[in-house]
This record gives structure tokens, C-alpha cells and sequence, in this order.
């Protein structure tokens, strides 16, 4: 149990620099994915393909 909570947190940690490091990036531009629980814990559970999926949702809707 205590080690699927730590793979889980490394996940989420992953999760946050993955983002960080897109909106790094992606800020001349102007497509910053903002940096929430939700967004983190997509990318976290889904990973990078919830990644490409945001960025498809922010250049369609917005």
C-alpha cells in the first residue's frame, strides 16, 4: 500500500515539472495550460496523452 502512495506521488511530482516545463515553453506563444490540482492529477492519472489533450483543448475552445 505505502509504495503504490509513493509511485502515485512520483507521478503527480512527474506530473508538475511535465507541466511546468510545457508552459516553460509554450509561454512566448501564449498557450499556458494553467498549473491546478485538476490539470496536474489529469496528466498524473492519463499521462502525456492527457497532456496533448489539453493542449487540443486550449487551442480549440480558447
Amino acid at each position: 500500500m505505502l509504495k503504490q502512495i509513493f509511485r502515485f506521488l512520483k507521478k503527480i511530482i512527474a506530473s508538475f515539472f511535465i507541466l511546468y516545463g510545457y508552459n516553460m515553453i509554450a509561454s512566448p506563444l501564449g498557450f499556458i495550460i494553467p498549473m491546478n490540482i485538476i490539470t496536474v492529477l489529469a496528466v498524473a492519472i492519463l499521462g502525456i496523452p492527457a497532456l496533448f489533450a489539453l493542449i487540443f483543448l486550449l487551442v480549440v475552445v480558447f
